[in-house]
């Protein structure tokens, strides 16, 4: 059985404002892939999910696959959210509309073909991968702003 590993991690300067993503994919002989983007205006929160998402994308079917993030919103979200928002028409526990919906679907999808564990990483305290993917999103709206 293949594990992966996908550490993930989204930067915004200003929020909303100018994001980006990084994320590093790490397959079970050692590969590691890295990958970021930019969006010219959105928000943490969605450069946090970006990164989670095309992090899932760069795994192959049928994969046991642990995501790695410092944000409380999307571990929760993956272990225990989900499955209640759409249980419930996409609509939190206060009966408002997700945010983010059209992400978190994305990730529901890669979820019906993957085995997703979620683990939780304090930001910023020096976990090298963590640390990387922080680089590689700040590093993405660099270098969209020198444009």
């Amino acid at each position: 059985m293949a594990n992966y590993e996908v550490y993930s991690d989204g930067a915004c300067s200003g929020n909303p404002g100018p994001g980006g993503w990084g994320v590093i994919v790490i397959s079970p002989d050692g590969h590691r892939e890295e990958l970021n983007g930019y969006e010219p205006h959105t928000t943490n929160n969605r450069m946090e999910l970006m990164g989670v998402l095309q992090g899932l994308s760069a795994v192959p079917n049928d994969t046991a696959v642990t995501v790695f993030s410092d944000s409380q919103y999307v571990v929760n979200g993956g272990r225990t959210w989900l499955d209640g928002w759409k249980r419930k028409g996409w609509k939190t526990s206060g009966k408002s509309d997700v945010l983010n919906r059209d992400l978190w679907e994305s990730i529901d999808a890669e979820r019906s073909r993957l085995r997703l564990t979620w683990e939780w990483i304090r930001g910023h305290n020096g976990h090298a991968l963590n640390e990387r993917a922080d680089t590689l999103a700040r590093t993405a709206i660099l270098a969209a702003s020198s444009n």
